[in-house]
């Protein structure tokens, strides 16, 4: 397991992949496929808002860059249809160094934030009001502004990244090692670090 990828995520430096995830319907594709498994685009359709033949082309799209694999039927279904899925849990984006390579960071990192508000969006309207008490409990928001050089910036979402998901790491690879102990749900942590312009 790789120090600096303790989840296995899915390694994104090439800014043509970056591109081609930052469209809407192909990042919801591969965030659900990432959170539920394997699905054929009729099914996936449903979820993304496009049509099944829309969902496959963006599914095919996904293929040329290794970020979707085909995926085994489920046992009694159809074997003739195409099963697709996630070739990892997640993935992480390496900024380039060149000027197109920042712009496709910037247009898959807009797409990633707003997908980011719309879940959390959804949960406050959809989820948080079924929950069990002591569970509606756990979720939480901070907003903490500090004032702090490039360097530290960089040094600190750095550090903070690698806290993360070393504190992390085990709970996410649980279901894959068949270790999820009973009463166990899903729960988003959603991390988000905006730069302020300076007045």
């Amino acid at each position: 397991m790789s120090l600096r990828n303790p989840y296995g995520d899915f390694e994104l430096t090439d800014p043509q992949a970056m591109r081609a995830l930052a469209h809407p319907v192909r990042l919801a594709a591969l965030s659900w496929l990432q959170r539920h498994g394997s699905a054929t685009a009729t099914q996936l359709s449903e979820h993304v808002g496009a049509s099944p033949s829309v969902t496959s082309w963006h599914l095919r799209h996904l293929a040329n860059f290794g970020l979707v694999v085909d995926g085994p039927p489920p046992e009694g279904t159809d074997r003739r249809q195409r099963w697709w899925r996630a070739a990892a849990r997640g993935f992480r984006v390496e900024m380039p160094d060149t000027p197109e390579g920042a712009e496709a960071m910037r247009l898959l990192g807009g797409q990633m934030l707003t997908q980011a508000l719309d879940t959390a969006v959804r949960w406050q309207a959809e989820t948080e009001p079924t929950l069990e008490p002591e569970w509606a409990r756990i979720p939480g928001v901070s907003n903490t502004q500090v004032l702090i050089t490039l360097a530290e910036a960089e040094q600190l979402t750095e550090e903070l990244a690698a806290a993360v998901e070393q504190i992390l790491a085990p709970y996410v690879r649980r279901r894959d090692e068949g270790e999820t102990p009973d009463g166990a749900r899903p729960v988003r942590y959603l991390r988000i670090s905006l730069a302020e312009a300076m007045e």
